[in-house]
């Protein structure tokens, strides 16, 4: 991405943005995903499918020619000047894993303090600033794991950065990627827990998940299977699990919801624990 200035890591936001973000974009848009929404700002030409993803009015990739989407490129007119805010991503979990030893190194000396991953899915009712809050409120000593549509509730603000006993400083807010990028954040989580020689439950680790249903199902049941307890999720519960199933899995899994006062919930995850 360094050497083609005019490729971008990313842009846009949530799934619920698209319409505005794709209206705004003045190029082609190429979907792979079911969270593709219907256009209705007539960009409905540029937008390009592949796989099971379509949508009427859009082109359908055939194959891997591309060259359908190349020619609308070379179409549609030059992308406009438009500063944009930068921030740093790329943290795979082989990247955080490479930091493995030093950020153990750095949770023994007492320069970092906890972890907390926030994310999940992203929704346009209310409730969800409640993860805004939830991040800022996280102290200095701190890093956050992102990753999901949820991050967008928190990834456009400075948490400042951590400098690890070997010197190299990190940015706090440490962005995993999407959805599908949950099995990196299980992957950090467990050789974390195997470097300290305990389980995940008992690292200083707090997951707080925002629920939207869809791929989430699929991430929570992963990792319930894996026995990680004391999930927060909201700001609803699932709609698949009944006040019945949902006591099960809170005796069993200590599995909650988030209250109201998210700086309540922080403190909460900081309080040593008690027998």
């Amino acid at each position: 991405l360094r050497a083609h200035l005019h490729l971008a890591g990313h842009v846009g936001g949530a799934w619920q943005d698209q319409r505005t973000d794709f209206h705004e974009f003045a190029g082609p848009v190429l979907a792979t995903t079911n969270c593709l929404l219907i256009p209705r700002n007539g960009y409905g030409d540029r937008v390009f499918t592949t796989r099971v993803t379509a949508i009427p009015g859009g082109t359908r990739i055939a194959g891997n020619d591309f060259s359908p989407l190349i020619r609308k490129a070379l179409d549609c007119p030059s992308l406009p000047e438009k500063p944009v805010r930068r921030s740093t991503i790329g943290f795979h979990h082989s990247v955080i894993l490479g930091l493995a030893d030093q950020i153990v190194e750095a949770v023994k000396a007492g320069v970092i303090r906890h972890v907390f991953l926030i994310g999940g899915c992203d929704g346009a009712e209310p409730g969800r600033n409640y993860f805004s809050e939830f991040a800022a409120r996280t102290p200095s000593d701190s890093l956050i794991l992102t990753l999901g549509c949820g991050k967008y509730r928190i990834r456009d603000y400075d948490y400042g950065a951590i400098t690890l006993p070997s010197g190299t400083s990190v940015p706090r807010l440490l962005d995993m990627g999407q959805c599908n990028d949950a099995y990196g954040a299980i992957q950090v989580a467990s050789a974390l827990a195997h470097v300290f020689d305990c389980s995940v439950n008992d690292l200083p680790l707090t997951i707080v998940l925002s629920w939207f249903e869809q791929k989430a199902v699929s991430v929570l049941l992963t990792l319930l299977a894996l026995g990680v307890k004391g999930i927060r999720i909201g700001p609803a519960p699932p709609a698949f699990v009944s006040p019945g199933v949902f006591g099960v899995l809170q005796e069993k899994f200590d599995l909650r919801l988030i209250g109201d006062d998210a700086a309540a919930d922080v403190r909460a995850a900081l309080a040593p624990a008690t027998a």
